[in-house]
């Protein structure tokens, strides 16, 4: 790069060099299949380079060894001279491979979180929602997905009209919204799934496709841009067929669920907004959630401890709550906060947790639970530690729960985390750039 500020006998002596290690590498690789008489000549030639070197000859000098060590190489080098710049970069490319593979595979291992239930801890995905008017111009999404990973969604009004988005109505009580699944792909390249979410404006459909990681966060999207403060989204609707008694008039909607396509009845739900035709209905960035290294080699050493976080592979936790909705097996890295080892016993006292007859230590997100602190919300009693339930962790066997506890599908679901399961814990915040870049809590 700074070649320019070189002396001629610098950069002669850095030629040399060069010179010298193509040579080393066309010896190793080709000396057996040399005639005496070449091996002899290439040795003699690379000797007086280096002797050259070693006395600091000036550049004239130098010069001369190298155009008779380069006749040699053409004559002896076989496909190891001329070394193509391919070649080389194929080269580079496949150590460095090497090298990140053996790191991955003992060392340190990228992990990216991937939902909010050990959230405020770590974050997973989280969206922050633009007024009309104030949605970012194309600089500032640049800028924001360099920091923060963040990806804009923006979906317009096809018609002048009222919205309205399409909910499922089990029984007068309970409402939930539907999305469709959808196969894809991220950076055009790897298979992942999404969700396609569906308005209706002045009898014409839109729709909106997002990650599926994000589905459950969704319905909270649209109550802080549309309740705003008051209350769940589908409240009304519900007290409105409560003083009905009797469900609101149904359509029919195609969706796909658990990989099969079905038609299912639904209400459309009024968000009381009222727009014009290309206005946006919504306009919002999806930031991504924290990515971190692991650290999987402390393991092999140090037994896990209670209060750390840490990450293990699902494939081998065997429960219904840990099959797809295909009914296949889950095969993913999970991370939650480790709460139980072996022989523990473990019991929910909202909002504490309490590990072997005393509120549970080892983590401040313990300690913050337990006040409700901040962000914290406490421990919920549910599943296998409702109310009045004790659980007793097994031989070779841990129990995981999330900090996020009212949001966390955890051992309180699906059970137990086997011993061989464990992968490594959390080590540091590389991405995005925020306060909570740095060493992992």
């Amino acid at each position: 790069m700074f070649d320019f500020l070189r002396s001629e006998e610098s950069k002669m002596r850095r030629h040399a060099e060069n010179w010298l290690e193509v040579a080393q590498r066309v010896w190793n690789f080709r000396r057996d299949q040399l005639a005496p008489a070449q091996g002899q000549a290439l040795l003699a030639a690379t000797g007086e380079l280096k002797a050259r070197l070693k006395d600091k000859s000036d550049a004239g000098r130098l010069k001369l060894a190298i155009e008779r060590l380069e006749g040699l190489l053409r004559e002896t080098g076989g496909r190891y001279y001329p070394m193509s710049s391919l070649m080389e970069n194929v080269e580079f490319f496949l150590v460095a491979a090497l090298v990140i593979l053996g790191l991955r595979a003992y060392f340190v291992q990228p992990f990216k979180i991937p939902t909010n239930s050990m959230w405020p801890s770590y974050y997973g995905m989280t969206h922050e929602v633009f007024p009309e008017g104030r949605e970012p111009g194309l600089l500032a999404r640049a800028g924001r997905m360099l920091a923060f990973g963040a990806m804009h969604y923006q979906v317009d009004a096809p018609a002048d009209g009222e919205v309205y988005v399409p909910v499922y109505a089990a029984s007068p009580n309970q409402v939930s919204l539907l999305g469709s699944e959808k196969a894809g792909r991220s950076f055009l390249l790897f298979p992942t799934q999404y969700r396609e979410w569906t308005f209706l404006v002045g009898g014409q459909q839109v729709k909106l496709t997002t990650p599926a990681d994000f589905d459950g966060d969704f319905k909270e999207l649209l109550e802080e841009k549309f309740a705003r403060g008051k209350g769940d989204l589908s409240d009304h609707l519900i007290s409105e067929m409560q003083r009905a008694g009797r469900r609101p008039e149904t359509t029919v909607m195609n969706i796909t669920y658990g990989g099969q396509n079905r038609n299912i009845p639904v209400v459309w739900l009024p968000l009381g907004l009222k727009v014009r035709k290309g206005q946006p209905i919504l306009s919002f960035d999806i930031l991504t959630g924290d990515l971190l290294f692991v650290d999987r080699l402390t393991y092999n050493f140090f037994p896990p401890k209670v209060g750390q976080g840490f990450v293990f592979k699902t494939e081998n936790i065997i429960s219904p709550e840990m099959e797809d909705l295909r009914g296949q097996q889950i095969r993913q890295y999970y991370i939650k906060r480790l709460v139980g080892l072996p022989g523990d016993s473990l019991e929910v006292k909202e909002p504490a947790l309490w590990r072997n007859g005393s509120p549970i230590a080892g983590a401040g997100a313990f300690d913050r639970n337990a006040h409700r602190d901040g962000k914290y919300p406490g421990y919920f009693a549910q599943r296998q530690l409702a109310p009045g339930l004790t659980v007793n962790v097994p031989a070779h066997n841990f129990y995981a729960m999330g900090d996020n506890s009212p949001r966390s599908k955890d051992s309180r679901y699906w059970g137990f985390v086997p011993e061989k399961e464990v992968v490594g814990k959390p080590l540091f915040i590389y991405f995005p750039l925020t306060a909570r870049w740095g060493q992992a809590r």
